[in-house]
């Protein structure tokens, strides 16, 4: 249906899509965006009233954000390749009607384990839409109108991020936590809909799929996590900890040796011979795992810590995530005057700065408004890593393997967030627990300043990228690419 037939971008002998097919296309693909990242970050503030409900450990609560991280993470470029071999119309309503079946598992489910399990299902179904989301509008519209229609999307995506804790806070409290899945069906299903009558077919080269390389990148993460999460509860040296962490390095070697070989890699290691690429993804990976152990953690301490409900939560959050609207295009602009160096090192150095005053003065009775400044200052810091680590990032590489680049960095930086998380709920175990506002606040602390320690890491891999003139990029090669997640995917200069 709507299969079109001259435009290069949509395949052999495509015809251009109408101007009401492209609206079409911008305003769905957008939804579905908006619905996948919500749903990444609306659990943050939903986190407390689930634990009580449930009774689930602190250890057990991370996986209902690491469960949906890592399995988008890791599914990220096989969707890009599953759309482009079987058509990215077919593929993102797939994705889609997965998402919303996955949802309902998790608003009818009756135990943490059940509910792990639909977000990991939701994760499956995200990295089908959202990369799926962007080929379907950047072969939608041509090379002079996909920026405006880019930037729309992307501005539609990032409310996810900057709403997701309020509105989750907001139907938390309202109605109930499983709410914030239940949405997603009307949605969704308006979604499926539409998309199967005004959204034009499409694909791209026909690419095999790492089968193996996703296989052998999941377990080793997992593994990986696993040991760091059961370390405190089970004993660091106890046979299933040290199973884990030694299998999931082993499987994480094997997962490099096989990306040496395989004919159609996952991750193309001959990428990381360029400094620019090796350094951006790097600092990218940690700069996130601080972000999202502070996501994880900060809700939580507004609830148990100083006694708020969910709402007065997610409001409490938005002095570090409404930055992103305001500081991250102002940072785009500025990357080709100061070099991606200086706006990465300096914007993860300012996080650093606002999670390392946050873990100094947090107490169960501090008042909110001593927060404001270093929250602040750590949304300002990350908005302007952001966008300069993507830039150099997709600098790296030459025009056709752009969207592969794009693909192994929003996977890293899922991947960053998995970690951050595992690492800061291990140590909080140690430091802290759930027994009283105290206990959580000595938690609490300590896992902010593992949060604030990670972007000094940030910083000083950052520091690692060239200045204002451009290397020489790595050599292109027959490679197809996928789809990028994100909106610079266009090459600078500077």
């Amino acid at each position: 249906m709507n299969d079109v037939r001259e435009n290069p971008s949509l395949g052999p002998s495509a015809a251009a899509p109408s101007a009401a097919q492209k609206n079409w296309v911008l305003g769905l693909t957008s939804a579905a965006s908006l619905m996948a990242a919500l749903d990444a970050m609306v659990v943050a503030t939903s986190l407390s009233t689930i634990r009580a409900d449930f009774g689930a450990s602190i250890e057990a609560l991370q996986w209902t954000l690491n469960a949906y991280n890592l399995s988008f993470a890791v599914l990220l470029l096989t969707g890009a390749a599953l759309g482009d071999r079987l058509g990215r119309k077919r593929m993102f309503i797939a994705g889609v009607a997965l998402f919303v079946a996955a949802s309902i598992v998790c608003a009818l489910s009756g135990s943490a384990a059940l509910l792990i399990a639909g977000r990991a299902a939701q994760g499956v179904g995200a990295a089908l839409l959202m990369p799926l989301a962007m080929a379907l509008l950047s072969a939608a519209f041509p090379p002079q109108e996909r920026g405006k229609a880019l930037g729309i999307f992307s501005g539609v995506t990032g409310l996810g991020i900057i709403a997701g804790p309020l509105i989750g806070g907001a139907i938390s409290q309202g109605l109930a936590w499983q709410w914030i899945f239940w949405i997603n069906l009307p949605i969704g299903l308006a979604i499926i809909l539409l998309a199967r009558r005004h959204v034009p077919e499409s694909h791209g080269q026909d690419r095999a799929v790492d089968g193996l390389g996703v296989v052998l990148v999941t377990l080793a993460a997992f593994g990986l996590v696993w040991g760091i999460l059961r370390g405190n509860g089970a004993g660091w040296a106890s046979t299933e900890i040290l199973t884990a962490l030694i299998g999931g390095a082993a499987l994480a070697l094997l997962f490099i040796a096989w990306q040496r070989s395989a004919p159609q890699p996952m991750v193309p290691l001959r990428l990381f011979r360029s400094r620019r690429f090796a350094a951006g993804v790097g600092a990218s990976f940690l700069f996130y795992a601080g972000m999202y152990g502070v996501v994880f953690f900060l809700p939580q301490f507004f609830q148990a810590a100083q006694g708020h409900g969910p709402l007065a939560a997610g409001l409490r959050l938005l002095p570090w995530t409404a930055t992103l609207f305001f500081v991250a295009p102002i940072a785009g602009r500025l990357i080709n005057r100061f070099g991606e160096r200086r706006l990465v090192a300096g914007g993860v150095l300012l996080q650093a700065l606002g999670f390392g005053w946050i873990s100094l003065i947090a107490a169960p009775g501090l008042a909110f408004i001593n927060l404001i400044a270093p929250l602040v200052i750590a949304g300002a810091g990350i908005s302007m890593a952001m966008p300069a680590a993507q830039n150099a990032v997709l600098n790296a590489v030459d025009k056709p393997e752009i969207g592969k680049a794009s693909g192994i960095f929003n996977m890293f930086r899922f991947l960053g967030g998995v970690c951050g998380i595992a690492v800061t709920v291990a140590l909080f175990g140690r430091t802290g627990s759930l027994q009283s506002a105290e206990a959580f606040n000595a938690g609490f602390s300590a896992a902010i300043a593992l949060s604030a320690a990670l972007s000094l890491a940030a910083g000083g891999i950052a520091l690692a990228l060239p200045g204002r003139n451009l290397p020489t990029p790595v050599e292109a090669s027959a490679t197809p690419a996928v789809a990028p997640l994100t909106i610079a995917s266009r090459r600078t200069t500077g």
